[in-house]
């Protein structure tokens, strides 16, 4: 006989994890499946977690090392400095972050399935059933990345547009400036998307993505680090690749008992390809209308969540025209105009920011603790600019893979 959950959801990562735990605190009996033996393991994104995430989510600081800029380089190698006094992105311990977020969802009730593969599933009346997993739910939500098979088996809407991306993760890169993530718009490199290089928690990231039928050079962006950085042969400590969905959000999130949720709902950004604040914020959200439509007879979950998630329609409009690949020439004459800081300051930070004079001082500043009043280069910044802010608009992240 099939045991019998209010809740099931399929995939353990951010976005699962961050539904169960919510789930479960809420008096749901949940369970999590994923075919991966134990959390953390077969991670495929980067992890680059944006402050909104960290103001919203209380996440251990030991997993997460702050990095407070952006350095974008033209193919030319030259460079622009962007930044937002005030805000940071995060670089994590990824698979220890992972399993620290199973660990909690464990704690506040959710069953925990590692190492069980969802076969299919059967819609019915009462709910959902899952026979290969001996389970039956009152709800399922699939949360299993972006080639959902939740979202195959029960007819549901799906991706259809993705990048690729490949990372490797090595020993820690010398000479490399720690203070930003260190961003490449080269179309030899990553047709139709970019390359980074994160200075993460104990190891260095390099990564890139392409789109369509392109194919990411990982050799040649290797080759670039060497001559700019003095790279080396690397210790290489571990390599990841897979699909990012660049299409938007689906128009429509589930039907009947079950939902889609993070990766497998298309809620990442088609420009910067982030999805971490997003699943961790509608993975929750998406519990607290399951646990009101079950326990209260609360609105359809479907309906509410399909108002209340980003559409990025300016962003889709923006991923089409890239999906060209603009040749390097082009790239090298428009990146550190006016207009494309403006939009590189709009895309990673959501607001206007400091040129690179100024941001050197706000760094030196900041290592001193010295927070009166500075001149900082073209600005002049008070102490209460360096106080949290958060930035208009719905957050965007860094490459999520």
């Amino acid at each position: 006989m099939a045991e019998q959950f209010d809740l099931v959801i399929i995939g353990g990562s951010f976005a699962g994890l961050a539904c169960a735990r919510t789930a479960a605190l809420r008096g749901l009996k949940v369970a999590v499946v994923d075919s991966k033996p134990e959390p953390g393991v077969r991670v495929r994104t980067t992890g680059i977690v944006v402050k909104e995430a960290s103001d919203d989510f209380d996440l251990p600081a030991h997993l997460m090392r702050k990095v407070r800029g952006v350095r974008l380089y033209a193919p030319d190698d030259r460079t622009l400095d962007l930044h937002a006094p005030g805000y940071f992105f995060q670089a994590t311990d990824t698979p220890a972050l992972l399993r620290w977020m199973a660990e909690e969802a464990g704690r506040a009730g959710a069953s925990l399935r590692f190492g069980q593969s969802f076969e299919g599933a059967v819609a019915h009346a009462r709910g959902i059933e899952l026979p290969a997993l001996g389970l039956q739910a009152s709800f399922v939500i699939g949360a299993d990345g972006a080639r959902s098979r939740v979202a195959q088996a029960l007819g549901l809407e799906r991706n259809r547009r993705f990048l690729v991306g490949l990372e490797i993760e090595c020993e820690p890169l010398e000479g490399l400036d720690a203070r930003f993530l260190h961003c490449f718009a080269d179309s030899r490199i990553a047709p139709g998307y970019i390359a980074w290089v994160v200075p993460g928690v104990n190891a260095t990231q390099i990564g890139l993505a392409a789109s369509g039928a392109a194919r990411p050079d990982l050799r040649l962006l290797l080759r670039r680090l060497g001559a700019l950085h003095g790279a080396g042969k690397l210790r290489v400590m571990g390599r990841r690749s897979g699909l990012i969905p660049c299409g938007g959000t689906l128009r429509r999130l589930g039907s009947g008992r079950a939902m889609l949720i993070g990766d497998a709902a298309g809620l990442v950004s088609p420009i910067t390809g982030g999805g971490i604040h997003t699943a961790l914020h509608f993975g929750r959200r998406a519990a607290q209308l399951v646990s009101g439509y079950l326990g209260d007879r609360g609105p359809h979950p479907v309906e509410v969540l399909s108002r209340e998630v980003p559409r990025y329609r300016a962003k889709r409009l923006l991923r089409r025209a890239l999906d060209f690949a603009p040749p390097n020439a082009l790239i090298n004459a428009m990146l550190l105009t006016r207009p494309m800081r403006a939009l590189a300051q709009r895309l990673y930070f959501h607001s206007r920011g400091g040129d690179a004079e100024s941001f050197e001082a706000w760094s030196q500043t900041f290592a001193r603790q010295d927070f009166g009043r500075q001149d900082f280069g073209r600005q002049n910044l008070a102490a209460q600019d360096f106080e949290p802010r958060p930035p208009d608009g719905p957050a965007t992240m860094l490459p999520l893979i």
